[in-house]
C-alpha cells in the first residue's frame, strides 16, 4: 500500500480528502491518504500532494518521496526550495484551463467591443459607436504553455489575428508564433490587446517594464491573469496616466489580497479582479493526480514535470 500525503490547509483536506481516495480506488491503486500536518514516519510517504499555501517548508524528512504533485499551475513558491529533491510536477487541470479560457475570452471581448461604455453609462446620451470585428483587432499572448495555447486557440476561432510569444520557438496552429527578444518586440508592436500568461521566473519578472510598454500601440489594452510581478507596477501606472495604455485588467498582483490603499483600486484605467481568472477544480484535478501516481508506480514518466533550471 502506498502512502499519499495531502499537504495543504483544511479546505484542501475537505475537497480532496474524499475525492482522492475514491479516485485511487477506482484506478485500482491501494493507498492510504494522510491529512496530517506532521505525519508519522515521513520517510514512508510515497507522494506529496502540495498546495502552495501549505505549511510545509522542509521536505528533507520525506526521504522516500517519489514525487511532489503541485495543486497549482504555478510552482514559483516551491521550485526554489532546496530541501525538495524529489521530482516536482505542476498541475495541468482541464477545469482550470477551461476557466482561464472563459475569463480571458470574456475580458478580451469586453474591451474589443467597448462594453464598459454602455454598461457604465450614467446619462441618456445616444452615442452610437460600432466596434470593429475580431479580424480587425490584432491580439498577442505572451506565454505558449497549455493555458496560452488554449486561450489563443479560442480567440483565433473567434476571428482574432493571434500572435503568440514564448522564450523558445513553438509552432501552434491558428496563430503566428514568435520567440526571443526580437520576436517579443514584434509581438508587442502589433498588440492592440495583450494577454499575459507567462510563468513567473527570474527571466520573466517585470518583463513588461517601462521600455516594453512603449512598444505597444497607443491605446492598447493589457490583460494579466498570469502573475502579478510580470509587470512593473509603477511603469504601468505611468503608461496609463500618459494615455499610451488605454486600460489594464489585472487579476494577479505582487501582494495578495491587493492592499486597500494600493493605487490600482482607484485608478480609472484599471479593472481589478481578485485572482478569480481560474482555479484548480478538484473534480478534474484529482484525475491528473491519480494518473501521475499510477505512472509513478508503473515506472512511467510523470506528466507535467517541472524543469527546475527554467523554473516551470
Amino acid at each position: 500500500m502506498i502512502r499519499v500525503l495531502l499537504s495543504g490547509q483544511r479546505m484542501d483536506w475537505e475537497e480532496y480528502g474524499e475525492l482522492l481516495p475514491a479516485a485511487l480506488t477506482d484506478a485500482g491503486i491501494e493507498a492510504e491518504v494522510i491529512r496530517e500536518r506532521a505525519p508519522r514516519s515521513p520517510e514512508t510517504i510515497d507522494y506529496i500532494v502540495y498546495a502552495p499555501w501549505s505549511d510545509m517548508k522542509d521536505f528533507s524528512p520525506f526521504t522516500g518521496a517519489k514525487a511532489v504533485l503541485n495543486l497549482w499551475a504555478g510552482v514559483e513558491d516551491v521550485v526554489t526550495n532546496e530541501t525538495l529533491t524529489a521530482p516536482l510536477a505542476r498541475m495541468v487541470d482541464p477545469g482550470l484551463t477551461a476557466g482561464m479560457v472563459e475569463w480571458c475570452v470574456a475580458h478580451a471581448l469586453r474591451h474589443h467591443l467597448g462594453i464598459d461604455r454602455d454598461v457604465c453609462r450614467r446619462d441618456a446620451a445616444w452615442d452610437p459607436c460600432v466596434p470593429p470585428i475580431a479580424r480587425e483587432r490584432p491580439l498577442t499572448i505572451l506565454g505558449l504553455g497549455v493555458l496560452g495555447c488554449a486561450v489563443g486557440g479560442a480567440l483565433s476561432d473567434l476571428g482574432f489575428p493571434v500572435t503568440g510569444w514564448s522564450r523558445s520557438g513553438k509552432d501552434v496552429s491558428g496563430m503566428t508564433c514568435l520567440s526571443g527578444e526580437d520576436g517579443l518586440v514584434e509581438a508587442l508592436r502589433m498588440a492592440e490587446l495583450l494577454i499575459l500568461l507567462l510563468p513567473l521566473t527570474p527571466a520573466t519578472e517585470e518583463l513588461m517594464n517601462a521600455e516594453r510598454l512603449t512598444f505597444l500601440p497607443k491605446g492598447a489594452i493589457l490583460i494579466n491573469p498570469g502573475r502579478g510581478p510580470l509587470i512593473d507596477d509603477d511603469a504601468l501606472l505611468a503608461a496609463l496616466d500618459s494615455g499610451h495604455i488605454a486600460h489594464a485588467t489585472l487579476d494577479v498582483f505582487r501582494e495578495e489580497p491587493l492592499p486597500r490603499d494600493h493605487p490600482f483600486w482607484a485608478h480609472p484605467g484599471i479593472t481589478v479582479t481578485p485572482h478569480i481568472a481560474s482555479a484548480t477544480r478538484p473534480d478534474t484535478a484529482v484525475g491528473v493526480l491519480v494518473e501521475n501516481i499510477r505512472r509513478g508506480e508503473a515506472g512511467e514518466p510523470l506528466l507535467h514535470l517541472v524543469d527546475r533550471f527554467r523554473g516551470y
